[in-house]
């Protein structure tokens, strides 16, 4: 039996609540004796969905021996609870990046007749864009528009002086994951920071203490493509000499994926460069662990 992640729950910590239950969609959660149970390995993917659900903080992410996690046995119990946890469930595999296991998934609701809920969601999409483009330029979108801001003079910002102008520490635009080049200028020996959407909003010295000196790229591992982020990271990381990386996330179960993202794009990158993790909690204060 080979080691993986996998939940772990604190039996002493743990108040039988059942809060965590609702935000596991595989069914590997059920209170048994007034306290969560981890009811099979099979059934826990290790991702940690429903950590955040736990107000006891009674649940963690531990690497143990374990079956293997089994997508076909977990769509099997899924199918039976209807649309709207089949589609929590395969939004969970796809804002994680397990491209494998959400393959497995769909290939489970074609082979069976069922209808993907996530193939709906594309194609309401699809038409309400294809309605939006009617009114659309024929020119391209000037917010994609490659700059290079490195040159720019700008001074050290006072730290909070009440009534003092900060000026702006970004050095390139654009900053989306999805819209900057693989190949733009400033990520030659650039100090890369990989920040999620909320980061900037909660931390409010996030120009002065993160952006400082790094080339930014910006991306929400819950609502977009985290499978495109890691290919396109990827690609970055391959063709261009990064001296370092640093990740800023929220505190929250979901946005842990960016950091799963990232390392799995640097391992496949084949670089070896270092990285820092920052934690962001939603009081705007920088996580200490």
């Amino acid at each position: 039996m080979a080691k993986r992640e996998i939940i772990t729950i604190d039996e002493e910590k743990c108040n039988g609540c059942g809060s965590c239950v609702p935000g596991c969609p595989e069914g590997a959660l059920q209170i048994i004796d007034d306290k969560a149970r981890l009811i099979s390995d099979l059934f826990c993917d290790g991702l940690g969905a429903c950590i955040g659900d736990c107000p006891e903080d009674a649940i963690s992410i531990i690497e143990r021996e374990a079956e293997p996690y089994d997508e076909v046995r977990v769509m099997e119990n899924i199918v039976k609870q209807g649309e709207n946890t089949i589609k929590a469930h395969l939004d969970h595999l796809k804002n994680h990046g397990e491209t494998v296991f959400l393959k497995q998934a769909t290939d489970y609701l074609e082979e069976n007749g069922i209808d993907n809920p996530l193939e709906k969601e594309v194609k309401v999409d699809q038409a309400a864009g294809a309605e939006a483009s009617k009114d659309k330029l024929p020119c391209g979108c000037p917010g994609s528009k490659v700059m290079d801001l490195r040159d720019d003079d700008r001074t050290d910002t006072a730290s909070g002086d009440t009534g003092v102008k900060q000026k702006t520490e970004l050095r390139q635009w654009p900053v989306q994951i999805h819209l900057v080049p693989v190949n733009a200028p400033y990520f030659d020996n650039a100090e890369l920071l990989i920040a999620a959407d909320c980061v900037p909003f909660a931390y409010a010295n996030f120009h002065r203490d993160l952006l400082k000196g790094k080339i930014l790229l910006v991306g929400c591992p819950k609502l977009d493509d985290a499978g495109f982020y890691k290919d396109k990271i990827t690609e970055i990381f391959k063709e261009n000499n990064i001296k370092s990386v640093t990740i800023a996330h929220m505190e929250v179960p979901c946005c842990f994926g960016l950091i799963k993202l990232v390392n799995e794009a640097l391992a496949d990158s084949g670089k070896d460069i270092p990285v820092d993790d920052i934690t962001i909690k939603v009081n705007g204060e920088i996580r200490e662990d």
